[in-house]
């Protein structure tokens, strides 16, 4: 696990804080993960729904990306304001693909996030790198 990155920036609009860690693409990690940001969130009305969108999108990132393969890693970033908390996890790319698995199991992930999220997308190539984020707006 590499350590915290801590910015603190002053926008037009209001002070907004960002926060990053990069972790192994290991499944015991996505704990880690979510235990960095229920630090940052403190028990904040958003903790709950916040920690499920991280869970799943950090899941996807272990189990169907390249960040998967051997030293593999994942990146967090969380960004807050006043309005607006931002989470993003940036994999390793590959050939994951998102959509719905009608296995029982699983593939209800990305529909989970899109439930409880205000917002999220995918960006990036695919190729090398991959972030999924989600925003939800807190009172």
């Amino acid at each position: 696990m590499r350590e915290i990155a801590l910015k603190h920036t002053t926008g037009a609009v209001s002070p907004a804080c960002a926060w990053a860690r990069t972790f192994e693409a290991l499944p015991s990690r996505v704990g880690d993960a979510r235990r960095f940001l229920a630090s940052i969130l403190n028990d904040s009305s958003l903790t709950g729904d916040a920690l499920i969108c991280l869970s799943e999108i950090a899941t996807n990132a272990v189990l169907h990306s390249n960040s998967g393969q051997p030293h593999g890693a994942f990146t967090v970033r969380v960004s807050l304001d006043k309005s607006t908390l931002r989470v993003e996890v940036e994999d390793q790319g590959g050939p994951w693909v998102h959509g719905h698995h009608n296995d029982g199991q699983s593939g209800r992930g990305l529909l989970i996030v899109s439930q409880l999220a205000t917002t999220w997308d995918i960006s990036g190539d695919g190729t090398t790198s991959r972030t999924v984020w989600f925003e939800m707006t807190h009172p």
